[in-house]
């Protein structure tokens, strides 16, 4: 199964004014640049935000005290919410998706399996209300590419497969009726 790099369709931006969300610190990381006049110190912090019923998103931004960070981060995170879809606690269908050097796959499981996936992958899978699952993080092991990895992979999932078989059902008819 080759990997996903891309949003296949346009990513359906969901407005969280009127939602009641949580939201999960992923990290918080010191960040130095060396400048002419000696080092610049700043942080940044990486936030999931999610209301568990679907909807999840990630933010990345840095500042120069931590809690301007975390603060920037969350309404980055609230920014760029998707609509993800779940079905019976999990994913309709199983995907790989690459950003960077990191990989993750994600495919769907039977219920009261749990989140087994890495804990960077489980904190957006929680909070996107998604609770059987079964993943594995391929390649680098950065926070921030395996969390947009998969941000990708669940903004990658297709609805359902019922059109499918429907076409697959309405073929059989006109085959039916030509014979």
């Amino acid at each position: 199964m080759k990997a996903v790099t891309k949003a296949r369709a346009k990513k359906v931006r969901v407005d969280a004014s009127d939602m009641t969300l949580a939201d999960k610190l992923l990290g918080i990381d010191r960040v130095t640049k060396v400048v002419k006049g000696g080092r610049h110190l700043r942080f940044r912090a990486s936030v999931v935000v999610g209301d568990g019923e679907g909807n999840v998103g990630f933010g990345s931004a840095k500042a120069a005290a931590v809690p301007e960070a975390v603060r920037k981060a969350g309404a980055t995170a609230r920014k760029e919410m998707i609509k993800v879809p779940v079905r019976d606690g999990t994913i309709p269908h199983e995907i790989v998706a690459k950003f960077g050097a990191s990989k993750i796959l994600l495919k769907p499981a039977a219920p009261g399996t749990g989140l087994i996936v890495n804990s960077t992958s489980r904190a957006l899978l929680e909070l996107a209300g998604i609770k059987d699952i079964l993943g594995k993080s391929l390649g680098g092991s950065s926070k921030i590419n395996v969390a947009k990895a998969t941000m990708l992979a669940l903004a990658n999932l297709r609805q359902s497969e019922e059109p499918i078989q429907m076409n697959a059902e309405a073929q059989e008819e006109k085959t039916d009726e030509t014979e």
